[in-house]
């Protein structure tokens, strides 16, 4: 048995006006999806325990059949291990996003432009992130580059519970005065976030991203402090070899903690420009190699929330559904039997262009057996299926352990 799982992330969402009242899932044109809910079991899954905060984090360690309850310890360990940065039991990591943030008044009175950079390419992120290590770094404090805006600080010997260090894409558009941490414990990563305004604001790499009509990298923001987690194998939970194709430290993270395979694919972005033929060929490529269970991550839908691109969203899923679903599904015929789990991980509705916490469509297509599903994946018509309440149990579903 071959088993896939399809995560879509941030793909769920609320009606939207300007698709006639649709949610993007409804608007998409997604015909392989759509055949398979036919005849596979569909329903609605909480994929965010009560009490935690709706990130990609926590969700997808659900999704994977882990209870975040029990082994979360921050965002930003995860996409450290998949870095290469080795922490200690005293140390402390954040995620560092290169921001845009507005060019008027002080510091403390600027508004987030945008979270991304303008999704800034990994080889200028690079050299910003070397630049505000030299300019930075100490025996405490180390940066080191990521994927495109997803960044790294490591904090040695450092703290946490000190105060909220928010997430940059949940306050587009506003002024970030109430968002930086006032816990006197934190000023040490604030006044940096502070001096990478001052050090980034005219760097040759920023003159020519505003000559060319991008968003300037000009400031470091950090949020999703942790310290280092301890999971369980998947291998050892589950009995299956696993592999993770993503593009982003997030997943990669967690498939290296949780000893699956971890796939690296060229032009692998996280956005809508993303090498979709690639991720595609390399999921296919693990299961010929012997992977039982392949997760593999899409994260453009998520983006395209964030950004409010109700367009982008719709297309996002339409080409996840042309260029990846569909050769996938004909690649696993080889097989005698193939089980498929496609879900988003959490909703990022366009509406507010962050995440919530509200339970998430899945189906489960088994190639043995059809079942009578719906007309349309898409929230409305999965909501009157089965409801999973607890998270890591849509693990066990699939693999036929629930």
């Amino acid at each position: 048995m071959k088993y896939l799982v399809l995560l879509c992330d941030g793909m769920a969402d609320h009606p939207v006006e300007s698709l006639g009242g649709k949610t993007p899932m409804q608007a998409a044109k997604k015909p392989n999806m759509d055949a398979l809910a036919k005849v596979s079991e569909v329903g609605m899954c909480k994929t965010v325990a009560d009490g935690m905060k709706p990130g990609s984090d926590v969700a997808n360690l659900a999704v994977m059949g882990y209870d975040a309850t029990k082994c979360y310890t921050g965002r930003s360990p995860l996409e450290a291990a998949s870095v290469g940065v080795e922490m200690s039991e005293s140390d402390v990591t954040f995620r560092c996003n290169l921001v845009t943030l507005s060019e008027d008044g002080d510091y403390d009175d600027k508004t987030m432009i945008d979270y991304s950079a303008g999704d800034i390419d990994s080889c200028d992120g690079a050299k910003l992130i070397e630049y505000l290590q030299s300019e930075l770094g100490t025996d405490e404090f180390s940066l080191y580059p990521g994927v495109s805006y997803r960044n790294l600080l490591l904090w040695r010997g450092g703290k946490t519970g000190i105060g909220t260090f928010t997430p940059p894409h949940d306050i587009s558009g506003r002024k970030i005065t109430e968002y930086l941490n006032s816990n006197p414990e934190a000023k040490p990563i604030i006044d940096m976030m502070r001096r990478s305004y001052d050090l980034l604001s005219n760097h040759e790499i920023n003159k020519r991203r505003i000559a060319e009509g991008k968003h300037p990298a000009n400031s470091a923001w950090f949020w999703g402090e942790g310290t280092k987690p301890t999971l369980e194998s998947f291998y050892d939970k589950f009995g299956l070899k696993a592999s993770v194709v993503s593009a982003v430290d997030l997943l990669k993270g967690i498939g290296k903690y949780t000893g699956m395979n971890v796939v690296d694919v060229n032009g692998a972005t996280g956005y809508i420009d993303t090498n979709f033929d690639g991720k595609k060929d390399a999921t296919l490529k693990e299961f010929e190699k012997g992977a039982d269970l392949v997760y593999l991550h899409i994260e453009a839908p998520d983006e395209c929330g964030h950004r409010f691109e109700t367009e982008n969203k719709v297309k996002s899923i339409e080409l996840i559904d042309s260029l990846v679903l569909g050769p996938i599904v004909k690649g696993l015929k080889k097989y005698d039997d193939f089980r498929i789990l496609i879900m988003p991980d959490h909703p990022t509705p366009l509406d507010i262009g962050t995440h919530t916490a509200e339970p998430v469509p899945f189906m489960i297509y088994d190639s043995r057996i059809e079942k009578n599903g719906v007309d349309c994946f898409c929230e409305s018509q999965a909501a009157d299926g089965e409801y999973i309440s607890f998270g890591p149990n849509i693990m066990k579903k699939l693999i036929d352990q629930l």
